[in-house]
């Protein structure tokens, strides 16, 4: 299953980033890392479940993981 980096709205509550975590759960997502410099997680799902996580109301972004690198 691929991997997704989700960001949450920045107004969103702990509550709201919570309810959005319970979305990619609840989606057959798989919880990987919580972040704490941003309001936001990494999630595993099926391709098909992405566009939900998308349109949920407190999810700013969902973008797929990878790795960075800088020259």
């Amino acid at each position: 299953m691929p991997s997704y980096i989700v960001t949450c709205k920045d107004d969103a509550t702990p509550e709201q980033v919570l309810a959005a975590k319970k979305h990619a759960t609840d989606q057959g997502g798989k919880i990987g890392h919580e972040y704490t410099l941003i309001k936001g997680f990494s999630v595993t799902f099926p391709d098909d479940a992405v566009q939900t996580m998308e349109q949920h109301e407190h999810v700013k972004a969902v973008e797929a993981d990878g790795e960075i690198k800088t020259q």
